[in-house]
């Protein structure tokens, strides 16, 4: 099965944009996607003919709002392979994350039912030296709050993690397992299964920060077998403000919620409350409709290429982007690891200039990269810099976008008077 890149740009006007003077080419899709057609008109549409308060009116107009908005939660686990009561609509993947790891600390002071998931002094925490900070940063704070460990699988000098390494990291001690199904400054695939074995093997929970593979892999969390995912809107043709935090039900039900206040409770009075079971437990306040909604039609969206022939266009974009960037002299592949599996994302340094000179240099030719960390200061620390270059792709990416790149990149460095 295939598509048409040609047909799915025509989807995307922003496309046809000029930035100075040059055709836009868009390769900073790992930070933020663009939107199709499909996905603006759904929203729109929602304000033009069902805008109403959901889960709260009884009149037709929040009845129709109440309906759009919970099949837009059922699209959207259906196509992560969960049941809709597993999906908990967040603003994003890190506040999923947040979410997890506050609940898992304030399960210590909740009711006794919720307990069983408390964390104590001496537990581990372990994640990877490759994780974006929304991945690290939560779980350094939940150590902190609950006296336990934060242990961390290293990478090598190629950027591989040291799956050697991953028995002796997980111990028995080990209650929370959480790591990127697909590193966003390498593209690299993380072996879920490894990961999961060896979690299972010492009953921690697993948490998959999936935001870079849920775009651009079939994914099914029930087949992972992981205990909680995250994954955002806007890096999967969806607005921004809009992500999903997927749970296994029975570990839901046993987390007490983090934010409280309307839309969440059955009972309120002036001395206690009750709450409602997952997931609106976890939704107070009023919520993402129209973003909901959007995410469900990007859905829908990807659904109809199909997410074979989407995984297939992002390893050959992949492909073609590493082979590119080897046979340009100077220029360094963060995480080459030969065939290894891969998206269509590379991020790279170039001798003697800075990730921001070079990105600016792209930028004056209409060439959209990102530069920096990329939020994953640890990683760039241990591969010995403090920046690179990021490419990424998308479903309306084509080759000769690619090749427009590594052609313009090729005359970064006589550009600068470097290795000349």
């Amino acid at each position: 099965m295939t598509f048409s890149v040609r047909d799915v740009r025509r989807d995307f006007p922003i496309l046809d944009t000029e930035v100075n003077g040059h055709p836009l080419v868009y390769l900073d899709s790992a930070a933020t996607s663009q939107k199709p057609l499909a996905v603006l008109d759904a929203e729109r549409d929602y304000y033009l003919h069902a805008n109403a308060a959901v889960n709260r009116g009884a009149h037709t107009l929040a009845a129709a709002a109440t309906d759009a908005f919970e099949d837009a939660r059922a699209t959207v686990a259906r196509f992560v392979g969960a049941h809709d009561d597993e999906i908990v609509w967040t603003s994003n993947a890190t506040e999923g994350i947040n979410l997890v790891a506050y609940a898992l600390s304030n399960a210590s002071t909740a009711p006794d039912r919720y307990r069983s998931l408390a964390l104590r002094p001496g537990d581990e925490i372990v994640v990877t030296e490759l994780e974006h900070h929304a991945n690290l940063i939560p779980w350094q704070q939940l150590a902190e709050r609950t006296g336990a460990v934060l242990r961390y699988i290293p990478i090598d000098d190629e950027g591989a993690l040291r799956l050697d390494l991953l028995d002796s990291t997980i111990t028995e001690r080990a209650r929370v397992v959480a790591f990127s199904h697909v590193s966003n400054v390498l593209g690299t695939v993380t072996p879920v299964e490894e990961f999961v074995a060896r979690a299972r093997e010492v009953g921690a929970i697993v948490v998959l920060d999936a935001c870079q593979s849920v775009p651009h892999l079939p994914v099914d969390f029930h087949a992972l077998d992981v205990d909680f995912a995250v994954f955002s809107g806007h890096k999967m043709l969806a607005p921004t403000g809009i992500g999903a935090l997927y749970g296994k039900r029975e570990l839901l039900a046993a987390l007490p919620p983090v934010t409280t206040g309307g839309s969440m409770i059955t009972t309120v009075t002036m001395e206690r409350a009750e709450f409602l079971p997952p997931p609106l437990r976890f939704e107070a306040g009023t919520q993402r409709v129209s973003q909901a909604i959007a995410l469900a039609e990007a859905v829908r969206y990807l659904d109809a290429l199909g997410m074979p022939a989407i995984a297939d266009h992002s390893h050959t974009l992949g492909a073609r982007l590493v082979d590119g960037l080897r046979s340009i002299e100077g220029v360094r592949v963060l995480g080459d690891q030969g065939a290894a599996p891969r998206i269509g994302l590379a991020a790279f340094d170039v001798e003697g200039i800075h990730a921001h000179d070079v990105g600016q240099f792209l930028d004056d030719l209409g060439i959209a990269v990102r530069v920096g960390h990329h939020c994953a200061q640890p990683l760039h620390r241990r591969l010995g810099l403090i920046a690179s270059t990021r490419a990424s792709s998308s479903v309306y990416t084509t080759d000769e976008e690619i090749d427009t790149f590594l052609d313009a990149l090729a005359g970064v460095r006589g550009f600068f008077g470097v290795g000349a």
